[in-house]
């Protein structure tokens, strides 16, 4: 593999490193944060549903972006802003907490919709190995960033505020080695994206785009919560970090794999409600008994929503026929299904509030999981958006 080939993936890889860290850093800081600013607990949930709402409301940006100045320097502009946002929202107040996580976020959907269309640019005959790395690469992030920030806490002696401004650093080192490919590539697509009209009009778009949002509501939900639920189970605040960045590291394994595996075969199906199965399990443990083998309950969670994230991305990069379809059907399905997803946090949250305890939001989560369930039938099935009905 030559240099430029090796720097190629290595920035491609820590690209996809950022686009979790600015939200998954968060959440074990989530108490301390509302206790500072003095956000109650739908008040914590909103920062995480005021960047998942932004995920999917600025996605159809970078068709607009990929079009005028190439999807490469797309990539490279997401990874300014994150780290802007990320040093903003360190500053006093909420306003600039919610100003910054929401800037951050934006820059997060731009580089969400860019990444599958880059994996069919620049690897189109390794789609599902680059699938895989790339989504390992997005969950080790998260996995990192969940773990480290209250170790970070304690060995810098700074506060949330400050630990989430040292989030920046990754995204400032990612954007300069992209750099050189950024100013190698086109200043804009020769192939442009196709329509949203015809997209829209494909029933497999809705079938990609409800398995998108409903696996990211599930996800996100988790994410969000999930230090709260185990603290309020018992157990100390570090603990509750670490067995959010065990599922997360159990994530990286399974979209290493099941992408690599499910896009041998025409159909997807027996991956996507396998892994649908598993999130149901670990939902339940996490339910009715989340101080009794915490550490089994984030395996078999973080199985089944790796492997859901991966499979998500692999069908979205895998039924188009070219990186423009491949970027015009992804702008689509993350960000109608992350508007979706934002409702997550914040609903689990009130429903946390008005109830008591876990037990209704879970419950409720668990009826959601079954309707991911139907979603990821129809969108596994084998199908292909050809140049012809894009």
């Amino acid at each position: 593999m030559s240099l430029r080939n090796v720097l190629l993936v290595a920035g491609f890889l820590l690209a996809a490193l950022n686009l979790r860290p600015a939200i998954a850093g968060l959440s074990p800081l989530l108490d301390e944060i509302m206790k500072d600013v003095g956000l109650s607990p739908s008040g914590g949930g909103a920062i995480t549903t005021v960047m998942v709402v932004c995920l999917g409301v600025f996605g159809p940006l970078t068709p607009l972006l990929a079009r005028r100045i190439g999807l490469d320097r797309t990539l490279l502009a997401g990874l300014l802003v994150v780290a802007a946002g990320e040093l903003l929202r360190g500053l006093d107040g909420a306003p600039m907490l919610y100003l910054g996580s929401a800037l951050a976020a934006t820059a997060i959907a731009v580089m969400n919709v860019a990444m599958p269309g880059i994996v069919k640019q620049h690897f189109p005959t390794r789609v599902n190995l680059l699938t895989g790395v790339y989504v390992a690469a997005v969950v080790a992030g998260a996995a990192a960033a969940s773990a480290l920030v209250i170790p970070l806490e304690r060995a810098t002696g700074f506060d949330w505020r400050g630990v989430s401004a040292l989030l920046a650093v990754p995204a400032l080192l990612a954007a300069l080695l992209w750099l050189p490919q950024a100013m190698r590539g086109k200043a804009a697509e020769q192939n442009g994206p196709r329509p949203f009209g015809a997209i829209l009009r494909s029933r497999v778009t809705w079938y990609v785009t409800a398995l998108m949002g409903l696996q990211s509501l599930t996800f996100y939900v988790m994410l969000a919560w999930l230090p709260t639920i185990f603290l309020d189970a018992g157990l100390p605040a570090d603990q509750a970090g670490y067995l959010l960045s065990l599922t997360n590291l159990v994530q990286v394994a399974t979209s290493l794999a099941v992408p690599v595996l499910a896009g041998r075969r025409d159909s997807q199906v027996p991956y996507v409600v396998g892994a649908g199965v598993l999130t149901v399990f670990g939902y339940l443990g996490v339910l009715l008994a989340p101080a009794t083998v915490p550490w089994l309950w984030m395996v078999v969670l973080g199985i089944g929503q790796g492997a859901s994230f991966a499979l998500a991305l692999l069908i979205i990069a895998l039924r188009p026929a070219d990186p423009a379809g491949v970027t015009a059907l992804s702008a689509v399905a993350q960000s109608v299904g992350y508007v979706v997803a934002a409702l997550g946090p914040l609903l689990f949250g009130y429903l946390r509030e008005v109830s008591g305890g876990w037990t209704v939001p879970l419950t409720v989560g668990l009826g959601i999981l079954g309707a991911q369930l139907v979603a990821g039938w129809f969108a596994g099935r084998p199908a292909t958006l050809g140049k012809a009905n894009l």
